[in-house]
């Protein structure tokens, strides 16, 4: 059975199950949702609680015969597996389809496991997870919901701020939800309950924005050019190499003109989108990119990226910075 995180609470409260299967890379929402389930387990008389790290040396047997062995003292176990690299590999993923087949009585099972993509989905051993226990994915907070997300954690603290506010703060702590929840945390530490201005929330929070190469490319898709001014300066500040930036954008342009010349050669844009391995809310912006952004201007971007190379490698004179700034702002105002 697949459930949303939002309803895991309510699961544990009306019908707890034996299995419960994590999968996420958000490390915020993973533990909040692990606690969730061993805070359960705590009340309910789980209290023996044994800790499964699964890496290349881990010897499955260990994990079966958790299953079978009792309790000296008759207690209930918590078992706690984690996988950090989502792969058990042949002999794990048989001995994880055993382990869901015959679980253990009286014992709570919990597996935590980063995203999983498309293919390892398909496998027996995640199938076997979500077929005999609860699979809750725990999906990222994108920037369009962070605040949202914001306002909703301080609504559990009794405090609220206006819109403008909420995009201030949501803009202070991108792409690090565990520092969003800190600076949260903060406010309610430091204002009583109420409103707060957004001189309050100024004075009380730290630019802890932690930004990575996608997300400039996004933002340069999405023609939001204060976003990209932004998202450039702080992976300046944060010592990321100028290189691997313009490989990052160089490959983005080179995405948008084989999708456009796909399609003027008639093909489907929802063949052509996943041939590029483009999924979900993304595909929305990078259609708008070519259908904004002609094939001149994109050749025109390769060119420029060159000599963007040519400079970051000492070859040609020029400030990298500045010129990596332009080359995402000329396909802001870009028409077709």
């Amino acid at each position: 059975m697949r459930i949303k995180l939002e309803q895991l609470s309510q699961s544990l409260q009306k019908q707890a199950g034996s299995l419960y299967t994590l999968s996420g890379n958000d490390t915020l929402l993973i533990m909040e949702a692990a606690d969730l389930i061993r805070t359960y387990a705590r009340q309910h008389g789980y209290t023996e609680r044994e800790l499964f790290i699964i890496d290349q040396h881990f010897d499955w047997s260990d994990l079966l015969n958790a299953g079978t062995n009792l309790s000296l003292f008759g207690e209930r176990k918590f078992l706690d597996i984690r996988m950090p690299s989502g792969k058990p590999g042949k002999e794990g993923g048989k001995a994880i389809e055993t382990f869901c087949s015959n679980l253990p009585l009286d014992a709570l099972t919990l597996v935590t496991l980063p995203k999983i993509d498309k293919q390892s989905q398909a496998a027996k051993w995640f199938k076997a997870l979500e077929y005999y226990g609860t699979l809750i994915p725990i999906y990222s907070i994108e920037r369009q919901q962070l605040p949202s997300w914001i306002g909703q954690r301080l609504t559990r603290q009794r405090q609220r701020t206006d819109a403008a506010t909420l995009q201030f703060l949501a803009d202070q702590v991108e792409g690090n939800l565990l520092a969003a929840y800190q600076e949260i945390q903060k406010l309610a530490l430091i204002y009583p309950a109420g409103d707060l201005s957004c001189e309050q929330v100024k004075d009380a929070v730290l630019d802890v924005a932690r930004y990575d190469v996608y997300q400039l490319s996004d933002a340069m898709l999405a023609a939001d050019t204060t976003r990209y001014t932004r998202i450039l300066s702080g992976l300046q500040g944060e010592g990321t190499p100028p290189l691997l930036i313009l490989a990052t954008l160089t490959e983005q342009i080179r995405q948008l003109i084989s999708i456009r010349a796909g399609l003027g050669a008639g093909e489907s844009a929802t063949q052509l989108l996943s041939a590029a391995k483009i999924w979900g809310e993304r595909q929305k912006t990078v259609m708008a990119a070519c259908k904004r952004i002609n094939m001149q201007l994109l050749m025109q971007g390769l060119s420029h990226a060159a000599e963007i190379d040519r400079i970051i490698k000492g070859v040609a004179r020029g400030d990298s910075w500045e010129e990596l700034l332009q080359l995402g702002l000329r396909f802001a105002v870009a028409k077709t």
